[in-house]
This record gives C-alpha cells, sequence and structure tokens, in this order.
C-alpha cells in the first residue's frame, strides 16, 4: 500500500494507492466521510484478494487531508478526484461512489467519458448515491432559520447522527451545487452502472436513487434496493452485495467478502 499526498490548489491531499491490475477501483466518499471508513477499507481488502489496482483519497477538509472544510464545494472536490486519478490510477478505472461520491463519480464521467475508444472510466458503482443534494433534497426543506443563517453568516449547521459534530452546509455550497447539476435530463456514461440503495434510508429517499436509474436510459443499467438498508450500508449483508456488484463490474466472480458494521 502506498500512501501520498498530492497538493491540489493549496491543499494536501491525502491519497492510498494499491498497485494491482486493471480496472483501478477508485473510492470518492462521501460528505464529511473518508477514507478509513468500512465500506472503503472492504473494497480496498477485497481489491489486494483480487490482485486489483485500489485508490482511496480524502477530499480537503476531510479525513487525512489538509484545507478548509467550509472551503469544499462539489466543483473543488470534483478538481481534486480528478487529480488523483491523473496522477496516481491507470485505467480503467471503476468509481465507487458513495452518497456525495456518487454525485462527484457522476461529474468526473461526464469530463471524461465521450463515448470513444480509450474512455478511462470502465464502470460506476453508485451507493446511497446523492446527486444534486444540495438542491434536489435540501434547499426544498431550508427552514426560515437556515436561510438567514445561509444569507447572514454563509452557512448554516444542522445535527447528524453521525457523530458528535454538526454537519456545515455553507452558501458557497448550495450556489455551486446548481452549477453541477447532472439530474436535470437524460445521462449517458457510455459504461455499466450498479447501484446499490437502501430503502430505509432516512437522508436519500429511494426514489431519487430510482429516478437516478430511470435516467441513465442508454446505459448498462441495474439498480438493487435494500429493504432494510440504511444509509451507510456497511453491515456484512452490505458489503457482501457491494463487492458482489464490484466483481461483476471488474469481469470477476464471486465478490463475497464480509465486513464489521
Amino acid at each position: 500500500m502506498d500512501e501520498q499526498s498530492l497538493t491540489v490548489d493549496g491543499a494536501e491531499i491525502a491519497v492510498c494507492h494499491r498497485t494491482g491490475g486493471a480496472p483501478n477501483f477508485v473510492w470518492l466518499g462521501g460528505y464529511r466521510s473518508d477514507m478509513d471508513g468500512t465500506k472503503a477499507v472492504e473494497l480496498d481488502r477485497w481489491c489486494g484478494e483480487h490482485a486489483m489496482a485500489c485508490t482511496r483519497f480524502d477530499y480537503s477538509g476531510h479525513g487525512r487531508s489538509g484545507g478548509d472544510f467550509r472551503a469544499g464545494t462539489i466543483s473543488r472536490w470534483l478538481g481534486e478526484a480528478l487529480a488523483v486519478t491523473e496522477n496516481v490510477c491507470a485505467p480503467p478505472l471503476v468509481l465507487v461512489g458513495s452518497s456525495m461520491g456518487a454525485w462527484i463519480a457522476l461529474r468526473m464521467v461526464a469530463e471524461l467519458n465521450r463515448g470513444g475508444v480509450g474512455d478511462p472510466i470502465a464502470g460506476l458503482l453508485l451507493l446511497a448515491p446523492a446527486p444534486d443534494f444540495t438542491s434536489e433534497l435540501h434547499e426544498p426543506k431550508l427552514t426560515g432559520a437556515q436561510k438567514r443563517d445561509l444569507q447572514e453568516q454563509g452557512y448554516f449547521a444542522e445535527p447528524t447522527p453521525y457523530g458528535p459534530e454538526p454537519n456545515i452546509f455553507t452558501r458557497d455550497l448550495f450556489e455551486d451545487g446548481r452549477n453541477n447539476r447532472v439530474m436535470t435530463g437524460p445521462i449517458d456514461t457510455h459504461c455499466p452502472v450498479r447501484i446499490i440503495q437502501g430503502q430505509a434510508d432516512p437522508d436519500v429517499p429511494w426514489q431519487h436513487a430510482q429516478r437516478l436509474f430511470e435516467l441513465l436510459s442508454k446505459d448498462d443499467a441495474v439498480i438493487s434496493y435494500v429493504k432494510d438498508g440504511d444509509h451507510r450500508l456497511s453491515r456484512p449483508q452490505d458489503i457482501a452485495m457491494m463487492l458482489d456488484a464490484a466483481g461483476a463490474l471488474a469481469g470477476k466472480s464471486g465478490g463475497q467478502g464480509g465486513g464489521q458494521g
């Protein structure tokens, strides 16, 4: 395992890269998540067992990376993801995007895959995908107080069940999110797409994932629902489903692998 850092727009981006054969799996984490989470670590372990390359990294303001979290936007984190894949990874790539990471993955496809020979992205695995979450999932539910905080101080704080510190959402994140929307019409990724969505997800309604699936009308797309699955999808059975999907995208059989929630 090669641990390194990459400077992108003044921020030190922490990267863990496992060398191996094709494809190179790339982990794209969620909002305030990091590359040491259960799903990311289990994906890396599985790649090691199958002698395939795997790259994990933390966006600026996340995990082991430097930078100010409040300065983060979809455009900034997208730029960091593109820099990591350009400087560390050898195509073909399979992007594994969790929650917000699925949004980053879809924006990367728009930047890199043009439907021609040599497209670098060979597949997408999207877990509890939250593309356009700022405009689609958050803005419609903003309270008057949150709107005032965004206008007057540039951010609002919201309690989260995933840790002691509140989530911070900035005005820049919302404004930049509007410029990066992907669910405005048909999406053509030019590669196979596998989606796993929990139907008991309190953060991303399963209907959001279903609408994304329907927009992938030209792709080899498959959506799988976990009836009692939450947003994290980190239970052993959820991890096994993720690894089975990864194996299908890599042309490997028997992706089973267990994991701790």
